[in-house]
C-alpha cells in the first residue's frame, strides 16, 4: 500500500489497536463492497463520536459508527467515522475481538455509503450485511444482532 492508499485515519485510538490489519480490510470493502469506489475511515475516541452525533445528527452521545455519504456521486463513497471505546466494549458483550468489532462496523458503515439504510429498506441491508460479514468471516453483524 502507498500512503496515499490509506483509506483509515486513527485519532485517539489506543496505541494497542493493530492498525495494517484495518487498512487492509478497508482495501477488501473499497474492492469487494464498495465496487471500487473509495471512502475513508477515522476510527477515534467516544467524545469524538459524541461530538460527530450531535452535530450532524442532533444526538447528544457518543455512538459506535457515523456513516456521511458524499454529495459528490463522481469521487469517493463518504466517511465513516468508529469509535475504539464502543467497539472493546461490544466486542466483549458479544465475545469476538475488538479488531472484529471494527471490521463488523466498518462494513456497516459502508453499506450505508453505498445507499443501504436498514431502517427503511425492509430487510435488503440486513440480508447484505449478512452476506458479506459471511464472505469476510466476520462475526454477527449489527442488524442481526439489534434482532436477536
Amino acid at each position: 500500500m502507498r500512503p496515499s492508499d490509506d483509506l483509515v485515519l486513527f485519532r485517539r485510538a489506543p496505541s494497542s489497536l493493530r492498525r495494517l490489519p484495518l487498512k487492509e480490510f478497508a482495501h477488501t470493502l473499497r474492492d469487494a463492497v464498495a465496487g471500487g469506489r473509495g471512502f475513508h475511515c477515522l476510527i477515534t475516541d467516544d467524545s469524538e463520536l459524541r461530538r460527530l452525533n450531535r452535530r450532524f445528527l442532533g444526538a447528544d452521545y457518543a455512538t459506535d459508527v457515523l456513516s456521511f455519504p458524499a454529495a459528490d456521486a463522481n469521487g469517493s463513497l463518504g466517511e465513516v467515522a468508529i469509535s475504539a471505546a464502543r467497539a472493546a466494549a461490544q466486542a466483549r458483550e458479544f465475545g469476538h475481538s475488538r479488531l472484529d468489532e471494527i471490521r463488523i462496523l466498518m462494513l456497516h458503515g459502508v453499506l450505508h455509503l453505498t445507499g443501504m439504510d436498514h431502517q427503511t429498506d425492509r430487510g435488503e441491508m440486513a440480508r447484505a450485511e449478512s452476506r458479506w460479514r459471511k464472505k469476510l468471516k466476520l462475526p454477527a453483524g449489527l442488524i442481526a444482532r439489534v434482532r436477536s
